[in-house]
């Protein structure tokens, strides 16, 4: 039986803006577009390690110094520059399609919060860009926790914080290891897999599936019995 839940918490990288247009400001740049998605994972890998070695340094830092790293290997004209340019657009994208209806219809369910690996203020200028910042009455960043998710300590900030019961709050995210560590941390999860993709057989199942953020919406709106 599905149930509401008092608190939906939403990742924000990726989960709720669109890195699309990253592709876009590689090649603007002169170098191949498909770094973009090789930047970022790098970015989550050196986060994550940095938590497992018992550190927590700022998102930010993390992307600005291996963004130039990455564009002086690939040989861009001048990689300083490159890299702050590619860094306004991280700061100016925009969310999915399915976000603005999504929120708005979730915010009906239950009381909204984000939980991000990067600032707090990157939530902000998205979330108030989209003209969806009323309906989130927190945005919490791990800056302010002990360590990065997917650790535990992430989701116990945010359950502290927000003082709810874990069984309470739903984590959605499109990342299946966020996924996985909220659910280790008592929290119910919700996949958004906007592209049909299959489910990492060696992380914990979410609670619920759903394709964008309306489909959920209908799930926890729909009569339960």
């Amino acid at each position: 039986m599905v149930t509401s839940p008092d608190l939906i918490v939403f990742d924000v990288n990726e989960t709720l803006s669109d890195m699309g247009p990253l592709s876009e400001a590689f090649a603007a740049e002169g170098v191949p577009g498909h770094l973009a998605r090789t930047w970022f994972a790098g970015i989550l890998r050196d986060g994550f390690a940095m938590t497992a070695a018992g550190g927590n340094t700022a998102f930010a830092e993390i992307a600005q110094d291996s963004l130039t790293r990455l564009l002086s290997e690939h040989e861009a004209s001048a990689p300083g520059d490159s890299a702050e340019r590619i860094m306004g657009t991280v700061k100016s994208l925009d969310v999915h399609p399915d976000v603005v209806p999504g929120v708005e219809a979730l915010s009906r369910v239950a009381e909204l919060v984000t939980l991000s690996n990067g600032a707090a203020q990157v939530a902000e200028t998205l979330l108030a860009s989209a003209g969806l910042r009323q309906h989130f009455s927190e945005l919490l960043s791990v800056e302010d926790a002990p360590a990065w998710k997917p650790a535990r300590s992430a989701y116990d900030h945010a359950v502290q914080r927000c003082g709810r019961e874990p069984g309470r709050m739903l984590l959605v995210a499109v990342h299946p290891w966020d996924i996985h560590g909220a659910h280790r941390a008592g929290l119910r999860t919700a996949w958004i897999n906007r592209t049909g993709a299959e489910y990492p057989g060696y992380f914990s199942r979410p609670d619920l599936e759903a394709g964008d953020l309306p489909a959920l919406a209908d799930q926890l709106e729909r009569p339960h019995g």
